[in-house]
């Protein structure tokens, strides 16, 4: 597979500054918030929250606030998303924050709207070979998060990539977010493997979402400590204000004060 803009001895490590935050440095990125942004206060009041814990806290300035505007759902009865409407109130909660924000884009005729609004879009697994999506993402010029499709080898994650570099955008970070295997235990198997071998392989940083290898909250502060030994550039993770309530993902979004106990573990052990 010809993915030669993508790989090491191509050129220097790529890394990008969004809004004072730094992906592909050395000091890891936190990328937090709810799965999907339900409505305007919850959006707010968990982006202040993120920013209480990691900023004020800590001091520790390299978050991104994440929440899905629209939302790729196994069933076509479940709660989709809000759209741009949902763009809106991110926007104001990274106003109001001071963080830069991201959503996931799956339809290209959205791209041009959603990068009015937030600082970073990710490309969800479904999508990682939805070549039309990569190259209007391209176009638009935005940071962009390509998630790995949970059965895509690692040539294939990077030949996606490959898109949106040969479309001229050089700001890009891979995310592994978990592999189908015999699992019983988890909702996906974390390949954390993939960490050192896309550092040794490839330009592009490496960032782990912690929250859906996981399926349940628990095991979330393990992996997240996991990938950040392992070498990622940060981690991706999901955080809602009544988590048990949440209209997806309920039962892997940490509530806030379980995001922050993992937050003080990982500052206690150096890893952030």
């Amino acid at each position: 597979m010809d993915c030669r803009r993508v790989l090491r001895e191509s050129g220097e490590p790529i890394r990008f500054r969004v809004r004072g935050v730094e992906i592909g440095g050395e000091t890891p990125v936190i990328i937090a918030g709810p799965c999907s942004i339900e409505d305007r206060d919850m959006i707010v009041e968990t982006a202040e929250a993120i920013k209480r814990i990691l900023v004020d806290k800590y001091g520790f300035r390299n978050v991104v606030i994440r929440g899905g505007a629209w939302k790729p759902r196994t069933s076509p009865y479940s709660f989709q998303g809000h759209g741009a409407k949902a763009l809106e109130w991110l926007r104001e909660a990274g106003d109001r924050t001071g963080l830069p924000v991201a959503t996931e884009v799956m339809d290209p005729r959205d791209v041009k709207t959603a990068a009015e609004y937030v600082d970073i879009m990710w490309v969800g697994a479904r999508n990682m070979q939805n070549t039309p999506l990569l190259r209007e993402l391209a176009r638009a010029g935005k940071p962009v998060l390509l998630k790995r499709h949970f059965g895509a080898t690692i040539n294939e994650w990077l030949c996606s990539a490959e898109y949106l570099l040969a479309g001229g955008l050089e700001e890009v970070a891979l995310v592994e977010r978990g592999t189908r295997g015999f699992n019983e235990y988890a909702r996906f198997s974390l390949d954390i493997t993939v960490v050192p071998v896309v550092r040794e392989v490839s330009r592009l940083p490496i960032i782990v979402d912690v929250s859906h290898p996981a399926g349940r909250r628990s095991l979330v502060p393990w992996l997240a400590r996991a990938a950040l030994a392992a070498g990622a550039h940060g981690v991706m993770m999901e955080v809602h204000p009544n988590p048990d309530k949440a209209l997806s993902d309920s039962k892997q979004q940490l509530p806030f004060k379980m995001f922050e106990e993992l937050v003080d573990q990982l500052r206690g052990a150096g890893l952030i």
